[in-house]
């Protein structure tokens, strides 16, 4: 008989996860499984600089040494970038996360410290339900070359240095006519990421398993332009015209510079992230408590009196 196998991923650079990560390790192990470490770092993709414009990891290039398919589990032990940086870790292996917040936000993860050691002990009874998230899969072709590819699950960004100057994008969904958008930046984004960046943005809040992208322009120079939802079997083409170079951002930890004369492609993955839920999903919950969505209004008194 085979040792199941497991895996943990942590934010190495706050010690609480890192001594939990050894804790759960430890457990565990004593229960017969056989496990394996790693660090979120390897998940990030990277700034690429001026002088250094292209820093190109392939997307199966980030799965972690001694992770595979034949893996349970992975804990995450982080904030909701740790959680990005592990689902492009593991998506390539079908690997689902059981997210534990030690970061502030958490809106990704599953579970906190204080019930982390009952998590585990309903994990190993088999007792979950797994979510699937889709991704993004983003490159960047230059001469019909791909220079830069990475996995997404919130969003790609695209914009000037600095933020607040006006770009020019011919953008096409699918099969659809080109469109001309002048704004300070495009959001193409997953139902995932539809609360972050887009949401700031004014794009709407797409609850997850919807299958639909949207596209959010950036303080559009424009009243027409508004963020559009479309099928996510479309892929989307964005021609930049603006020169010398634009900034392309994915989840909040990668940046790249696109040339005028690229073309930066998104489509549906093949892989998406895989998430353990310990309870059923209710996702007007999560917004309730993270974004405080939907609180009851207290009615103001009807009559005041003045000192």
């Amino acid at each position: 008989m085979s040792v199941p196998k497991a895996g943990i991923i942590y934010n190495d650079i706050k010690p609480i996860a890192e001594r939990v990560a050894i804790e759960v390790k430890d457990k565990l192990t004593a229960a017969g499984w056989e496990v394996q470490l790693a660090t979120g770092v390897g998940g990030m993709l990277g700034y690429a600089t001026p002088d250094s414009p292209v820093c190109h990891t392939p997307i199966s290039g980030l799965i972690p040494p001694g992770f595979d398919s034949e893996m349970k589990f992975v804990v995450v032990l982080g904030g909701d970038g740790t959680v990005l940086a592990a689902s492009r870790q593991v998506a390539p292996c079908g690997i689902p996360l059981l997210a534990v917040n030690t970061g502030h936000m958490g809106f990704l993860t599953e579970t906190y410290l204080n019930k982390l050691p009952q998590a585990i002990d309903t994990v190993l009874a088999g007792d979950y339900d797994i979510e699937e998230r889709t991704m993004l899969a983003v490159k960047v072709f230059r001469k019909e070359n791909v220079v830069w590819e990475a996995l997404c699950l919130n969003e790609m960004v695209l914009h000037r240095e600095p933020l607040t100057s006006m770009c020019h994008f011919e953008i096409v969904v699918g099969r659809h006519a080109p469109v001309d958008i002048a704004a300070d930046g495009v959001i193409v984004s997953t139902p995932t990421g539809s609360t972050a960046y887009s949401l700031s943005a004014g794009g709407p809040v797409i609850i997850p398993g919807v299958p639909v992208l949207q596209l959010v322009p950036i303080c559009p120079h424009s009243l027409a332009s508004r963020a559009l939802v479309f099928p996510n079997t479309d892929p989307v083409n964005i021609y930049p015209v603006n020169t010398p170079r634009l900034v392309m951002v994915v989840d909040g930890n990668a940046g790249f510079y696109v040339l005028p004369e690229d073309r930066v492609y998104l489509e549906r993955s093949e892989y998406g992230a895989k998430f353990i839920r310990l309870q059923r999903h209710e996702f007007f919950r999560i917004l309730r408590e993270k974004l405080g969505w939907g609180l009851p209004h207290i009615a103001k008194p009807t009559s005041v009196e003045l000192p």
